[in-house]
């Protein structure tokens, strides 16, 4: 009788019971690393506050977004919002966190949402990105994001270390400032072991950066430059995160009623992006390198896991699977099953409503829920005079690329 009760409580605990529990394990184990069904009764608490947390943020960033674009004399119903759901769940968490006091019981949930359900979002993002569209960017294009990432990684690097912020947070802003905002930040942290303090004072920077040069550059890009590719190569190198981006070349959109200058923008934020999947590794084995002599003992090998963690290897699958998708919809249908539009959907479905919105989301919330704002207090201003630096430099970067080669590139 012992020996049966303790086979049922078994068969129970790891899921392998006879209501088909072992192959539900075995995928969340693939997806998440939880192994036993009993890990999951423990996680649900945190999970389940940091998605509350998302859904309230992000009907509040697109009031936010709209209440901005007004400010701007633009009133679309259409128009989608500048400000990041991502950003408000962050505030959100950080509100909670240090003005309530959280059980104990949600702690696991959150450690699991930074940990896991961030990659995922990350894999699911990479759905969005097309290498078709890198092409279409053209042979000027490509050398005024890479001139504009390198010099932003190296720069901001170079700047983090003289002023002696931590590594790992100079790492960080240098990701966020010189490759895609909040997704580089997020992305890069597990490579170089970055604590949750770290990553959410780098996102609170480039987010802040980000919004005031999404204001300000589609006013200064009108008075200076003087084709619409010259526009969109500087506000999609010189804005920070994806959202800002988008919101920068709407309101040039609508103030001058230029859409190729708002394509052209996107297309660059999207080439960019698309070097997260590089500049990861990279940044992996600089920081262990620096990390050696700063100790003065011998470069430790870097684990190839660090240097290509699952989920960066899964963004660059889930990016190949968009541009193959978007091949074959040439010849009439994506993969010669889905329409354009049905393929359109798909992809925006999965890669900014459940990859950007909720996944990212949630995960960010629970970076949010896990930070103590005392933390800040020993980071000090120093990490918001390099971002402030940072933005400025890649934004003239930028500009200057934009001025050189932009004349050369058609959409």
């Amino acid at each position: 009788m012992t020996s049966g009760l303790q086979s049922k409580k078994q068969s129970a605990d790891t899921g392998t019971g006879r209501a088909g529990g072992q192959p539900t394990i075995l995928i969340l184990h693939a997806l998440f690393g939880v192994s036993r069904a009993s890990e999951l009764n423990r996680l649900w608490p945190g999970v389940l506050l940091a998605a509350a947390v998302m859904l309230a943020a992000l009907p509040l960033a697109d009031r936010l977004g709209r209440w901005a674009l007004r400010l701007q004399g633009i009133d679309s119903p259409t128009a989608g919002s500048p400000i990041s759901g991502v950003l408000v769940a962050i505030v959100i968490g950080i509100l909670l966190r240090n003005l309530l006091p959280l059980p104990a019981a949600v702690q696991p949930g959150i450690r699991f949402s930074v940990a896991k359900l961030l990659r995922l979002g990350i894999i699911f993002v990479g759905i969005k990105l097309s290498l078709i569209e890198v092409v279409r960017l053209g042979a000027w294009g490509l050398p005024v994001v890479l001139t504009t990432i390198t010099a932003g990684l190296l720069f901001v690097s170079w700047l983090a270390r003289r002023v002696g912020i931590s590594d790992r947070l100079g790492t960080l802003i240098a990701a966020g400032t010189s490759i895609c905002g909040i997704t580089a930040i997020v992305s890069t942290a597990p490579a170089i072991d970055a604590d949750e303090s770290e990553v959410a004072y780098a996102v609170a920077n480039i987010a802040f950066f980000g919004m005031l040069g999404m204001f300000s550059y589609p006013y200064l890009a009108a008075r200076i430059f003087v084709t619409p590719e010259q526009v969109g190569l500087f506000l999609g190198t010189a804005v920070h995160d994806t959202s800002q981006v988008i919101g920068a070349g709407l309101s040039y959109q609508e103030m001058f009623q230029d859409e190729i200058a708002f394509k052209a923008a996107t297309v660059t934020k999207l080439t960019r992006n698309l070097f997260l999947a590089a500049v990861v590794p990279l940044l992996a084995i600089l920081y262990a390198r620096r990390q050696a002599r700063r100790t003065g003992s011998a470069t430790r090998r870097v684990e190839i896991s660090k240097l290509f963690p699952l989920f960066v290897i899964g963004f660059l699958l889930a990016a190949v699977l968009r541009s193959v998708g978007d091949a074959t919809l040439q010849t009439g249908l994506a993969f010669g099953v889905f329409d354009a539009g049905t393929w359109q959907g798909l992809t925006e479905q999965i890669g900014g409503v459940w990859g950007s919105r909720y996944l990212l989301g949630t995960a960010l919330a629970a970076v949010g829920l896990g930070t103590d704002l005392s933390l800040f207090r020993r980071l000090g201003l120093k990490p918001f005079l390099v971002s402030l630096i940072a933005a400025l430099a890649v934004g003239l970067v930028g500009f200057s690329m934009a001025w050189l080669l932009g004349p050369h590139v058609h959409l």
